[in-house]
């Protein structure tokens, strides 16, 4: 096995991915602390070809130095768009028929395993505080809640690796 270059990698230009098909998934991050994470989310982001990026809250913005020693140039390509209030936003998009999702445990929440979206839809999916979650209010106008299943002694996982397993298992299962 020969490691791969970054040439030969096929990656697209800025603008091929402003022109590409984007994959109907689109992330709010409410009250995120950490610009580390912010950056890694869009580097996932990039990754999947997501739609868009809603930064909200006391979430940071680009440009950003810290936000982009981990997003390495996606706030370049990934749509993104500062609303100060989560509400605001989710209740907007679910006026614009998008399936908002909360990721958070909760009563009755569907494990990410058993959770099958549907094609043809749009998901947007909240991500919250690192230490707080998603709000209480914010959870309840979504139109239900995802939990990644966890075995171990810690519960939970850092925002950008959830954003990272989650936007994953959706991305596959719609293709396929």
């Amino acid at each position: 096995m020969r490691k791969l270059a970054n040439s030969e990698l096929d990656r697209k230009s800025v603008d091929d991915f402003k022109k590409a098909e984007k994959t109907p998934i689109i992330i709010i991050l409410d009250d995120i602390r950490s610009l580390h994470n912010i950056g890694s989310v869009f580097r996932t982001c990039d990754a999947f070809l997501i739609e868009k990026i809603y930064l909200c809250g006391i979430t940071a913005t680009p440009p950003n130095k810290e936000i982009h020693k981990t997003a390495l140039g996606a706030t370049d390509t990934v749509t993104w768009e500062y609303q100060k209030d989560v509400l605001e936003v989710i209740n907007s998009l679910k006026s614009e028929d998008t399936e908002v999702w909360a990721i958070e445990q909760v009563e009755n929440s569907v494990f990410l395993n058993e959770f099958t979206p549907e094609k043809n839809k749009k998901y947007a999916l909240v991500f919250g505080n690192e230490v707080k979650g998603v709000s209480q209010k914010a959870v309840q106008l979504c139109n239900g809640t995802i939990e990644i299943p966890q075995l171990g002694t810690k519960h939970s996982l850092n925002i950008s690796v959830s954003t990272g397993i989650v936007v994953w298992d959706i991305f596959q299962k719609l293709q396929h």
